[in-house]
């Protein structure tokens, strides 16, 4: 009765999901800062690999008035930084924070409080929730959340110079579901509480609050109504506008009437604001309202197409993608694929263009007005487009994205708008200039412009930060500090391994994985990471046979082969057949070499294609493998993860972003769907084939795209018949992948959506595994096998690594030890150590880790004996219950070598530049000891061959 019982409740618990409340995922945040502090890992610290010079997307800046030279800047899904010395270099100065994901701040220079307002505002497919507010008194080095916890997505945060304790905040809301936080809140007592001065219904938040530059009584606010669903985005409505208060955010009134000049009606979009003072006002308006047909443009489509295959085979690239731009559609349709689809003879170019004007046409987005830019001089009461014709090649389809602009301090007509690319005005509005160099990156947030200065601009963008003092002719970057938000990662075979990555509108890029921060490649002019391709970058696969051919590609399915020796480039993926339906792509495209052969390459749309020539043909092995599509202008019905057992060949599992998953035990032949009593209709971030068992199979289920915040993670022991939830005791966030050790099976690794973690017991309990790394979204795992390291790709922090050796060897026998200590390796003796080839460099000094473990929280002795049992060194520890590292530099003192030298006169034993005496080859061990119990393990210094 009992096994009934628990079986129904188990299929009850799985079919069924809902939203966990902001009161639940503050508790699982508590839950995970205590786990952090008690975890047995924390002395297992990841370093972090860069990349840096791509950077990652800015949100906001906040500038110290007095010294322009030292700001903050707040990145989407990446924390906070600070910078004294005008973006030469940065610190982070948010990570002990639980979030890393911002949407505003605010800064009291005078006091140095810092406001952060949580959850980035652009609305993307990764522009994760936030919890509140958060409130630093000391810099950064503390932070209190202060409330609005389920606002998630805070647009603005506005502080009463007169005041600090008086703060005005707009929350845009829940990005996929509706919620009552949302619209303007108020304190008056620093956070402690707050009042809801505007609200316009579950739906519609505040996308932007500007103030008077010296009135914070009057404030103008931006609402917007959006819907975004995973396969729709709706970014307009009827109650978006513009509201305003003169008595500095307490009540407020709708400006943007219909007699005022300002668009009204379900086509208005994202709106954002500038004020010069009390009665100038600027508004960019993402304006959703459809063009008028537009005949010419549709003609020039059509007559660039109109040529001969092999003329249109010679058309350049940019020109082609600059025409598809005009109808946003570059991120199905470039010109690389429309190519190969006429080189390969599926379609002439006059078929071609028929199929993206049908596109165009289903698009419910397509031709709209985009960009308009507003202005009024009598406080908000009227308003009156400042230009003729449209801003064409700015907002292109994706407004959404931007509507940010910024009003010069000192010139009511000047002006700067954030799109694809940075434009401004001199003339208030009616003409505009691009200042958009080629050391710029593409999609702007925000231009900071200085009020003391002219012409000083700092810029936030996809690609990180940019300065100006010439108005924008010329430009230099900030990016020293890993932001970049990767999507997935790899490496390959190499000693030492390279590693592989995708990144949030950055490209692919490869580099080593031993890199280390260095400003050198300015001098020698090589950055150590490469770039392989634009666009978002995606998932990369590697031939093991030979590491030069490389597969990768950019969204929605646009994937290539690289040869790296001669940069020679294929585009391989599958494409219908003239009389089927166009397969659907995934935004990041699942793609795999199977490890039984090299040349066999997986690929998923709707359906499970495979290639037995790396991609020069393929034969689609499944049938739709998801719901199908629907209605809407995002691509649905796709899948997002396939996997591939190394224990039996044909044995394959998919994902897809609708909650199915499918079996096949032969090869694509049959396929049986096993997902009916998991969650339904939940993304399937993940299934992964176990490497130890071939009856075992992992998946995980991201809610992020319904607001739902349940970790969900399960496993099967019989190819996905039936599952069990491994969750436990995970806080409440997002599953994006999980990993199984290679070595030892009781070991997972899980990333979520705000950080990392290890089970050493197959998923019963999991512990916080993430030192060195703060709350960050973990996207992507992957073991170096050899190096016997974690990879991890995180979604706002670059990359890290660490070395699994210890943790590898972590099971039962070890942990019901009182202590145990780990095997050291041969060391060689270097004449390096203590020296440097100049008087001016660092000397190099020698560093050996000692792991142990402790089964408590205790003080031990760490000694160090030659082969006569005399102690050469010794030192009081601290130990964690848990897996502890002792680093040693090697050294000994003057005494003990003096010591050795008398008893050995042959030994060649002499102080090195830095006045240190380091260990001669010998054979020595180390011992730890803690009252009666006491291990010893062998450290011996070598000759170097």
């Amino acid at each position: 009765m009992k096994k009934i019982i628990l079986f129904s409740f188990l299929i009850i618990q799985s079919v069924f999901h809902g939203q966990v409340s902001s009161e639940e995922i503050q508790r699982g945040l508590e839950a995970k800062k205590q786990m952090e502090n008690q975890s047995l890992f924390q002395n297992v610290t990841f370093d972090n690999v860069g990349p840096t010079v791509m950077s990652g997307r800015v949100v906001d800046i906040d500038v110290n008035p007095e010294n322009p030279t030292e700001f903050y800047v707040g990145y989407g899904s990446g924390g906070l930084w600070y910078t004294n010395n005008n973006g030469m270099s940065f610190s982070p100065v948010m990570d002990a924070a639980p979030t890393q994901n911002v949407g505003d701040i605010a800064v009291d220079w005078k006091r140095g409080t810092i406001w952060v307002g949580t959850g980035e505002v652009n609305s993307s497919r990764s522009s994760y929730a936030g919890i509140g507010i958060l409130k630093s008194e000391d810099k950064g080095k503390t932070w209190q959340n202060m409330g609005l916890h389920d606002s998630h997505h805070i647009s603005r945060i506005l502080i009463n110079p007169a005041n600090p304790d008086e703060v005005v905040v707009g929350a845009v809301g829940h990005l996929y579901s509706k919620n009552e936080e949302r619209g303007i809140f108020k304190t008056t007592d620093g956070g402690k509480t707050w009042n809801k001065t505007l609200f316009i219904d579950n739906e519609t938040g505040i996308i932007d609050v500007a103030v008077s530059p010296k009135n914070f009584n009057i404030q103008f606010a931006a609402s917007w109504k959006k819907d975004r669903k995973a396969w729709d985005f709706i970014g307009s409505g009827a109650t978006s506008g513009i509201y305003k208060s003169e008595d500095a955010g307490v009540t407020w009134k709708l400006f943007s009437i219909a007699e005022s000049g300002f668009p009204s009606g379900e086509g208005v979009g994202r709106i954002g604001l500038a004020v010069f003072d009390d009665t100038t006002v600027y508004a960019v308006l993402d304006n959703q309202f459809k063009r008028p047909l537009d005949t010419k443009k549709s003609n020039s489509l059509t007559a660039a197409f109109a040529v001969p295959g092999d003329e249109f085979l010679k058309l350049p690239n940019k020109s082609v993608n600059s025409i598809l731009k005009n109808y946003g559609l570059t991120e199905k349709y470039r010109a690389e694929n429309i190519k190969h689809w006429v080189q390969n003879g599926y379609l002439n170019p006059d078929e071609a263009a028929k199929v993206i004007l049908e596109a165009v046409n289903s698009l419910a987005d397509a031709e709209v007005i985009g960009a308009e830019v507003y202005k009024s001089v009598d406080g908000g009461a009227n308003w009156t487009k400042t230009h003729q014709g449209f801003i064409d090649d700015f907002f292109y389809s994706y407004g959404y994205y931007f509507s940010a602009i910024s009003v010069d301090p000192n010139d009511a007509n000047k002006i700067y708008m954030s799109g694809v690319p940075i434009i401004k005005s001199n003339d208030g509005g009616k003409t505009f200039t691009s200042i958009s160099e080629q050391n710029v990156h593409s999609d702007h947030h925000i231009v900071w412009v200085n009020p003391n200065k002219a012409g000083h601009l700092i810029n936030g963008n996809d690609g990180g930060l940019n300065i100006s003092y010439d108005d924008g002719a010329h430009w230099f970057k900030g990016n020293s500090h890993s932001v970049s938000q990767f999507y997935a990662v790899n490496v390959d075979e190499q000693e030492p391994y390279n590693i592989y990555g995708g990144m949030q509108d950055n490209g692919v890029w490869v580099g080593p994985s031993n890199y280390k921060f260095s400003s050198e490649w300015l001098q020698n002019g090589k950055y150590p990471y490469e770039n392989l391709m634009g666009g978002d970058g995606m998932q990369t696969q590697i031939d093991k046979r030979n590491p030069n051919i490389v597969f990768t590609g950019f969204q929605f399915g646009n994937y290539y082969r690289i040869d790296r020796t001669t940069n020679k480039r294929e585009y391989i993926s599958p494409k219908p057949k003239k009389d089927e339906k166009p397969f659907r792509f995934n935004w990041q495209t699942p793609i795999l070499l199977s490890s039984h052969n090299q040349d066999i390459l997986y690929m998923g749309s709707n359906f499970l294609h495979r290639s037995m020539n790396q991609g020069q043909t393929w034969t689609a092995i499944s049938p739709d493998l998801t719901y199908g599509t629907k209605q809407g202008n995002v691509a649905f019905g796709t899948i997002a993860t396939v996997s591939e057992s190394q224990l039996q060949f044909g044995l394959l599992y998919t994902g897809s972003d609708d909650g199915l998953i499918h079996v096949s035990k032969d090869g694509g032949t049959t396929w049986n769907k096993i997902s009916e009593n998991l969650p339904q209709s939940l993304w399937v971030s993940r299934v992964v084939a176990s490497t130890h068992k071939k009856e075992r199979v992992y998946a995980t289920l991201n809610g992020y795209r319904n607001d739902d915040f349940t970790s969900h993670v399960y496993v099967s022991d019989d190819f996905g018949q039936t599952w069990k939830s491994i969750a436990s005791n995970v806080s409440a966030s997002p599953v994006n992948v999980i990993v199984e050790d290679n070595v030892n099976e009781n070991i997972l690794y899980l990333g979520t959506d705000n950080g990392l973690y290890v089970s050493l017991n197959k998923g019963m309990s999991w512990d916080d595994f993430s030192s060195g790394i703060p709350n960050v979204a973990v996207h992507d795992l992957v073991i170096q096998k050899k190096a016997k390291d974690l990879v991890v790709g995180t979604h706002g922090r670059s990359i890290y690594k660490v070395n699994l050796d210890q943790v590898q060897q972590l099971n039962d026998k070890i942990m019901a030890e009182s202590l145990h200590v780990f095997k050291i390796n041969q060391i060689k003796k270097s004449k390096d150590w203590g020296n440097s080839w100049s008087s001016w460099a660092k000397a190099s000094v020698p560093e050996t880790e000692i792991w142990f473990y402790s089964n408590a929280n205790t003080e031990l002795i760490l000694q160090i004996e030659n082969s006569l049992k005399e102690v050469i060194f010794s030192q009081k520890v601290q130990a964690i219950k848990g897996l502890n590292k002792q680093v040693y530099d090697l050294s000994i003192t003057k005494e003990v070598a003096e010591r050795l030298k008398s008893r050995d006169k042959k030994l060649k034993l002499e102080e090195a530049k830095n006045g240190k005496y380091y260990l001669p080859v010998s054979l020595n061990t180390v011992s730890i000891q803690k009252g009666k119990d006491k291990v010893v393990t062998d450290l011996e210094i070598i000759e170097p061959k």
